[in-house]
């Protein structure tokens, strides 16, 4: 790995030693403690074994759980990846965001040309972050913290204000397009501002097997396995910059692809799942993925060479004696997806919730925007716990800014759950949780208390919405908004209150008064 040393970071390390010089008779053992965010990509509420998984097998991240604290009531700030990463980032709820949805920025020509992409950088990426924006990164480089992004970015194409290193990152590692993320071979990455060529060929998401091929024959798939896995070279950085910033505070945002389609994964994890589950009929690609011989084994495979990163990092904190001094929160950008060869209804990707197309990745219903969560900090937080607090994406700022001492931006929607980790002070309670989405026909939501209330096709004009008593109908069956008035008038005034008007042309929606 090579490190960009610019003015911005210089500046900073000064001021975090002169912080420390001065600060050194007050420390205390929670000073500064290493933060390492694990955001995985379309991972679902059931996909992980402390979540109830039986099919799929994630030993490392279950006793991740199982030493610290499950979130049972945790929540995406939207329901795709580009928002929902804003959101986590910048600490402010759907309604308020200046991201929305994952709109391809067309305007800039055909930018759904993959290959064109990869030759014009201009082409490349999603809409950026306004200069300026405070991130949990901006935020944390500000009391002395080396920040890095590893995996995937979407929140700003190359040379704009949005690429990561402009948003609060001192080191940035992976695809910085969602669109380039749809293989897992790229011919490039990002470090920082520079491309990095693999060495893979080129070969375009959703290329089918040639007309006339055996496809039991795992021979004719060569062409979707090449040479630079990008989650292994993301790891080997990932475990770099723990090395590196062993001796000084570290915000590591380790964004992982997995389990994102398509469907491709180290060898050694579809054989075992093969064995485990038996022959299966090949999946031959559509929506713009690859096919595979094996796609539910492949599936599960993702998830768990995921868990198998995640055991590797707890291993480098514990030989590195970084352990009682981080906190590990991993966690997930939304719900399963639905399509690629996932089969996420054989998996129950999305259990106790409903699975199934229109109820997970994309929507507002519970299975696309209730996600895991476990925290661990050895010594801290008390291990075997589980919480129904309700908490978002748009928590994880403000949490970090009480941990560190840093001062929350007055803007944010979120609130700091640090109490109810640590087992000690208030713990706030959100009254509500809000969410809107432009895309999908529009949509918007309210989790209030047991109550939810869910608003769709609204682009159609539709206002009406529907009101479901989660506590007791977890998979949203029964609408109840004709028997009880008093909540619906509350989330109406909630929809109407915490909605204003979107930045970007894409993401207004006139029928609330864009």
């Amino acid at each position: 790995m090579f490190n960009i040393i610019n003015w911005h970071s210089f500046v900073t390390s000064i001021a975090f030693l002169l912080f420390s010089s001065c600060n050194d008779g007050d420390k205390k053992e929670t000073d500064n403690p290493n933060i390492i965010y694990i955001l995985a990509d379309d991972l679902g509420y059931g996909e992980l074994g402390c979540y109830g998984q039986e099919k799929i097998e994630t030993p490392n991240i279950d006793k991740l759980a199982s030493k610290g604290v499950v979130f049972t009531d945790h929540y995406s700030g939207a329901p795709v990846c580009a928002p929902a990463r804003g959101i986590l980032l910048t600490g402010k709820h759907a309604g308020h965001a200046y991201i929305r949805s994952n709109d391809p920025w067309a305007e800039r020509g055909n930018v759904m040309d993959f290959e064109a992409a990869i030759n014009d950088p201009y082409l490349e990426g999603q809409r950026p972050l306004k200069e300026g924006t405070a991130t949990i990164g901006t935020i944390l480089q500000k009391v002395g913290y080396r920040t890095a992004i590893i995996g995937k970015w979407g929140l700003g194409a190359p040379n704009t204000n949005g690429i990561p290193n402009a948003q609060g990152f001192d080191y940035f590692y992976g695809y910085n397009c969602q669109r380039q993320a749809h293989t897992y071979f790229p011919v490039h990455l990002w470090e920082n501002e520079d491309k990095v060529l693999l060495d893979n060929k080129l070969v375009i998401p959703g290329k089918k097997l040639p007309d006339g091929v055996d496809i039991y024959s795992q021979d004719v798939y060569s062409d979707y396995w090449l040479n630079d896995y990008a989650p292994e070279l993301m790891q080997k950085e990932a475990l770099q910059f723990i090395s590196e910033n062993k001796e000084d505070p570290f915000f590591l945002y380790y964004a992982s692809p997995l389990p994102h389609m398509p469907l491709q994964a180290p060898k050694h994890w579809i054989d075992y799942y093969v064995q485990k589950f038996g022959d299966e009929e090949p999946y031959l690609g559509d929506d713009g993925y690859f096919p595979h011989r094996y796609p539910r084994a492949c599936y599960a495979a993702m998830i768990s060479y995921l868990d198998e990163q995640v055991g590797e990092i707890v291993q480098k904190l514990e030989d590195l004696n970084l352990l009682e001094n981080t906190l590990i929160i991993f966690s997930s950008d939304n719900g399963p997806t639905y399509n690629g060869g996932s089969d996420a209804e054989w998996f129950k990707s999305a259990s106790p919730l409903v699975t199934q197309k229109g109820r997970t990745k994309g929507n507002l219903y519970e299975g696309g925007i209730r996600i895991p969560m476990v925290a661990a900090w050895k010594g801290k937080i008390k291990e075997g716990r589980k919480t129904d607090l309700l908490s978002a994406h748009y928590d994880i700022l403000p949490t970090i800014c009480d941990l560190v001492g840093a001062e929350i931006p007055d803007q944010t929607d979120g609130i700091s759950f640090l109490p109810e980790l640590l087992g000690n002070g208030i713990q706030q309670e959100h009254k509500f949780l809000y969410w809107e989405f432009p895309a999908a026909g529009g949509q918007q939501a309210v989790r209030l208390g047991k109550w939810k209330g869910l608003r769709q096709n609204i682009r159609e004009g539709n206002l009406k919405f529907a009101l479901y008593d989660l506590e007791n109908d977890v998979l949203e069956k029964n609408d109840l908004y004709n028997q009880h008035p008093e909540i619906v008038n509350e989330i109406k005034a909630i929809f109407n209150s915490e909605h204003e008007p979107a930045e970007i042309e894409a993401y207004k929606m006139p029928q609330l008064g864009d």
